[in-house]
């Protein structure tokens, strides 16, 4: 084994968009739900990553094994009117973390989450957020991430 980690780049996009929709199958049939048939998230997918990796408001680590991608991570970067919890306003959406089934419990989202938390401060945020797994809560809170009940969501 010959783990090593880099910065996403065009050359991985289209294993890690594979990779981003395994995650989110993953999840959504862990809720007893089936996955829509008529929701083709790849182009959307991909869509997004080209315009956010270009202008630099998404970033994203890889661990590889060899020449395997087997865990990803991303990291959104937004911005609101700053508050006293964040005054700069910028805050991370964090997302993408997977880990290849085979490789978990090996301390590698742990690793991708460091550095994709270093992106976010290097960027100047003042928080990260993420909608957690139930498989992540574990890694989150160890990490120091807070629950916020009251974190809302409307669906248009």
């Amino acid at each position: 084994m010959d783990i090593y980690y880099k910065k996403l780049t065009g050359t991985e996009l289209d294993t890690f968009i594979n990779m981003r929709i395994m995650q989110l199958t993953e999840e959504y049939t862990s809720t007893g739900k089936d996955v829509p048939a008529d929701v083709d998230l790849e182009a959307h997918l991909k869509d997004y990553y080209n315009r956010h990796l270009s202008d630099g408001t998404f970033v994203s680590w890889l661990a590889l094994d060899g020449d395997r991608i087997i865990g990803t991570s991303g990291m959104s970067f937004v911005e609101k009117p700053p508050y006293f919890g964040c005054p700069t306003g910028k805050l991370g959406l964090l997302s993408s973390m997977y880990t290849d089934p085979d490789y978990r419990g090996m301390g590698i989202a742990k690793e991708l989450l460091k550095r994709v938390i270093e992106e976010a401060r290097t960027y100047g945020c003042g928080a990260v957020h993420i909608t957690a797994s139930d498989m992540g809560v574990k890694l989150y809170t160890a990490y120091g991430f807070k629950h916020n009940g009251n974190f809302m969501q409307y669906n248009l």
